[in-house]
């Protein structure tokens, strides 16, 4: 596709955006909807000029290479099937024929809360053919910071672009009597809890600990392998609440099966605006949620980056697949590789140093005997 005919594609698909959650800046700001016309007509000319300077860039690199996969291409989950990053995979696979004359193959490799499907990405031949999909979710940006992990993600793997960014939701079975996160902190003051968590240590665990910490309350996360087994596990009602993201909890929010209390982001997420922060719920308490992107073997060379970039713009301002990921609750927040590798560096930073001021890193060390 031209580079003329990829701008205007992004721009129009930029004002479909907007309806669900548009595109975040590299500063990790999560899409609201905002109050007053003005503030909208200024978030969506803000929207369109970054995915026109991004497609400019990425059509240019890549028109200057002459790479493009000349064999199948496989893409792997590095977490559990049914899981949020696994439904982004599924919804990248069902247009990835549009923009790739050669098949995608989603392959599920789940373990280590994310660290055993990465390892096998980063030991991969750095020839384009074995991507991740997800890095920068938490055994990225937290997980490497509170305990030790096999791999150093931003060494042995390399960020190619950003999909979206999930926020962690906090979550209670619909027949739960808690109606608000306030509710069950008052709950949790006088006898012990649990929290339905993805992995340990990783972004919904992190909340739930510093949720724990900010309020004082007895509230232990129980770790499953995923977020789509965390939610199967409070729709079971073996936890007083759970966390998880959007996407994961989609069929249960449409069926009305679980009830979401809160967000940790800064603002409410576009894809539950009737849900309130932390923040409004008067606990000081933000996180970056879970950062979604495309990650290759270190090495990968440029021009192989390059065809990649370009490749998920399209796929990002495609209108079918805009239209399967509001359906899944997710938001498409596209970054080229420069800017996604900014946005991990300041996610981890920030991650870091909130774990120091609530003592998590400790408190995990703590209880794994390290």
């Amino acid at each position: 596709m031209k580079v003329t005919k990829l701008i205007k594609k992004i721009a129009a698909a930029t004002l479909v955006l907007s309806m669900v959650g548009g595109i975040a800046a590299c500063n990790g700001a999560t899409a609201t909807t905002t109050t007053t016309k003005a503030a909208e007509t200024t978030a969506t000319t803000t929207a369109v000029t970054t995915a026109v300077t991004t497609a400019a860039t990425t059509a240019a690199a890549t028109t200057a290479s002459a790479w493009k996969p000349t064999q199948g291409v496989t893409i792997v989950v590095p977490y559990g099937a049914g899981g949020s990053t696994d439904l982004l995979a599924r919804a990248v696979e069902k247009i990835w024929s549009k923009y790739c004359d050669q098949p995608v193959t989603i392959e599920i490799k789940s373990g280590g809360g994310g660290v055993t499907g990465n390892l096998f990405v980063a030991n991969s031949k750095p020839d384009g053919y074995t991507l991740a999909i997800g890095f920068g979710s938490g055994s990225e940006t937290v997980m490497p910071y509170v305990q030790p992990v096999e791999y150093k993600p931003f060494e042995q793997l390399k960020p190619i672009c950003r999909l979206s960014v999930f926020p962690v939701a906090i979550a209670v079975n619909a027949d739960s009597k808690f109606k608000t996160i306030q509710e069950f902190i008052d709950y949790a003051k006088t006898t012990s809890t649990t929290a339905a968590s993805s992995t340990a240590a990783g972004s919904v665990d992190f909340v739930m600990r510093g949720l724990a910490k900010i309020t004082g309350i007895d509230l232990t996360p129980i770790p499953n392998d995923g977020t789509a087994t965390a939610m199967t596990a409070l729709l079971g009602n073996q936890n007083d609440i759970g966390g998880g993201h959007p996407a994961d909890m989609a069929a249960h929010l449409e069926s009305g099966k679980i009830r979401v209390l809160a967000v940790a982001t800064e603002e409410r997420d576009a894809t539950l605006p009737d849900a309130p922060t932390l923040k409004e719920s008067g606990i000081d308490l933000v996180t970056w949620g879970s950062i979604k992107g495309i990650a290759g073997p270190a090495g990968i060379p440029d021009e192989v980056v390059a065809y990649y970039e370009q490749l998920f713009a399209q796929i990002c301002a495609d209108e079918d697949f805009i239209a399967t990921c509001k359906s899944m609750y997710i938001s498409v927040m596209y970054l080229n590789s420069s800017d996604f590798m900014a946005n991990l560096t300041v996610a981890s930073e920030s991650y870091a140093k909130l774990s120091d001021e609530l003592g998590i890193k400790e408190a995990i060390a703590a209880e794994q005997g390290t």
